[in-house]
């Protein structure tokens, strides 16, 4: 600058000084730009690519799983855990990438200048980091827990949503809020943990770096004033500009270290859903299955909703189902008569036995194809927030308006849809909610009919039905069975009198076989039942 100064003056030299400020900020700005703007993709990418990884896994798991979960928590891993990734760890990028390079740089020009004295702040650094690390432990114990108490926070929300019926009804209102005033006090609690551990590392590591420069300033002058000529005033005062430029970076990378810790917390709660275990998975040469020819066999089967547990749900299943035959199952509830006719389409796999469609073994054949040839119809009615047309067409590819039609005229849902505001076009509302319970039914009727599968499973298929309504949906359901394969679930006897054959379960066994009339012979268990209900 003496030079410019000298060859241009005073006035040129700011205006220099000036200009080259303002580009090298331009420049700065633009490339931070630049990198955050190339970097949006990789962040977002992260996150849609994490979401996609779980609601797979979460289609692909069983139905057992979900038993010993919750659906809050699960909730809660899918949307706060996941932006707590992008959050945490996406946001630090650009600073594990760009602090350490800056760390770097005046490292070397440090060793440059004074090697002796470097050695120094390389001996006493990795104290500030070990109390960073100390730290960030702590943090992420914390992270998770506060992590836990948000999904038990989802959990008592979606139950409260999904009940307020019954929470209306029996006046819950006061025990409600108060479980989840609890609830959310403990996260508070825990939350302000977080935060308080988060903001301690920064102060702490600053005061570290500082105290060991204070040191570093101490022994430097120490050498400048002894005069032995390794370490002069000029190039001290240089050592130390570019001893505390350090500082500034090890701020941030100790803060990034702290958001990296909440985001592996976050991470490893995710990887609990993402590494469960599939129990239900397809053969790699899996046969294909198009049709249904002859029987569906149950050979010797026991089942237990845990592996390894005694408590066996069913026992010594024996069974066979011909083509075209209605066989009915009967017991009281906890028999399991629902958890039978749910390993057909592979809801469970057996634990002894076999379950054999045309004498091939279910587990052999391909998932997606041997679900396409049964169609079902639940005791609770599940519905999706759409319309009427896309409810009962669901799963079917380029169902047109009058297969719909025929369909819902056959479950006795026509008359009733056609009244609807908008027709087959008319939002039903979350599961289904602005329907009576009956309307429900008959949509999930008319959504098997659609799928006109050789194989039906009709699990208490008209208990939400008045008895007009059920009679004339147990005559179209009696057409839709002819000549198909049908297992019914049903606690009304009169729902299943004309079936082939009845299988009366007891405590996860086959007590009595039989039709209706042979079983009432047998005066057991059948009989009494049939007398409860006052039917004959």
């Amino acid at each position: 600058m003496s030079s410019y100064i000298i060859s241009f003056g005073k006035p040129y030299a700011v205006i220099f000084i000036c200009i080259s400020i303002f580009l090298l900020t331009l420049c700065k700005n633009f490339f931070r730009y630049m990198a955050m703007y190339f970097l949006a993709p990789i962040r977002n990418g992260v996150v849609r690519d994490l979401r996609n990884k779980l609601l797979s896994k979460s289609l692909n798991l069983p139905l057992s799983y979900y038993s010993d979960e919750r659906k809050g928590d699960i909730m809660s891993r899918m949307t706060s855990d996941v932006q707590e990734i992008e959050w945490s760890i996406m946001q630090t990028l650009e600073l594990i990438f760009r602090e350490p390079l800056i760390i770097i740089f005046y490292m070397i020009m440090m060793i440059s200048i004074s090697g002796y004295l470097t050695l120094y702040v390389l001996l006493f650094l990795p104290i500030a980091g070990l109390t960073v690390g100390i730290i960030g432990k702590s943090l992420k114990r914390s992270s998770v827990k506060s992590k836990e108490i948000l999904g038990n926070l989802f959990n008592i929300m979606e139950e409260t949503l999904g009940g307020l019926k019954i929470i209306k009804a029996f006046t819950g209102e006061t025990y409600i809020q108060k479980k989840f005033a609890t609830v959310n006090q403990s996260f508070y609690n825990q939350s302000v943990k977080v935060y308080r551990k988060t903001d301690l590392a920064s102060p702490i590591s600053e005061t570290v770096v500082v105290g060991i420069l204070m040191l570093i300033l101490f022994i430097g002058c120490k050498m400048v004033f002894d005069n032995n000529g390794s370490l002069t005033a000029a190039m001290f005062i240089g050592y130390f500009a570019a001893a505390s430029q350090i500082v500034p970076p090890i701020k941030q990378i100790t803060q990034a270290y702290n958001n990296i810790q909440k985001g592996v917390a976050s991470e490893e709660r995710i990887n609990k859903i993402l590494d469960a275990e599939i129990l239900i998975s397809e053969k790699e040469n899996a046969k294909p299955v198009s049709a249904f020819n002859s029987q569906i066999e149950f050979k010797n089967i026991s089942f237990a909703y845990r592996k390894g547990d005694t408590g066996y749900v069913l026992r010594n299943i024996n069974l066979s189902i011909p083509k075209g035959k209605t066989i009915a199952l009967v017991g009281q509830s906890g028999s399991g008569k629902t958890t039978l006719a749910d390993m057909v389409p592979r809801f469970y796999d057996v634990d002894e036995g076999e379950l054999l469609i045309d004498s091939v073994n279910v587990k052999d054949l391909k998932i997606k194809e041997l679900r396409g040839l049964i169609g079902m119809v639940s005791q609770e009615s599940i519905l999706f927030n759409d319309t009427v047309f896309n409810n009962i067409a669901f799963g079917i590819n380029n169902a047109s308006i009058e297969d719909v039609t025929k369909a819902a005229k056959i479950a006795n849902a026509h008359d009733f849809i056609v009244a609807l505001p908008e027709g087959y076009d008319t939002n039903i509302g979350d599961r289904g909610g602005k329907l009576s319970g009956g309307q429900r039914q008959r949509l999930s009727i008319a959504r098997a009919v659609l799928k006109n599968p050789p194989i039906l499973i009709l699990d208490e298929a008209t208990s939400a039905l008045d008895t007009e309504s059920e009679k004339l949906v147990q005559d179209a359901l009696s057409n839709l069975m002819q000549n198909r394969t049908s297992i019914v679930i049903a606690h009304r006897l009169s729902t299943i009198a004309n079936a082939d054959e009845i299988i009366v379960l007891q405590q996860g066994e086959i007590a009595e076989r039989g039709n209706h009339n042979q079983l009432l012979q047998q005066n057991g268990i059948y009989k009494k039942l049939c007398d409860l209900q006052s039917f004959k």
